[in-house]
């Protein structure tokens, strides 16, 4: 059970570092952010979409 936290760990390092390195190398930008946001909305709140309600963030 050990072994599987570590690595489990690592990994999440792993992510976490590449999530860092695709931040300061503008590959994820704010833009970026707020139109998954976005997705992620209209996918969880579908009924909502549904029913006319706009789940666009910001402007």
């Amino acid at each position: 059970m050990a072994r599987w936290r570590w690595r489990s760990l690592i990994i999440l390092i792993y992510v976490v570092i590449g999530l860092y390195v695709a931040w300061v190398y503008h590959y994820i930008t704010p833009a970026i952010l707020k139109d998954i946001a976005e997705a992620l909305l209209a996918v969880f709140l579908w009924f909502l979409v549904l029913l006319g309600v706009d789940l666009h963030i910001g402007g």
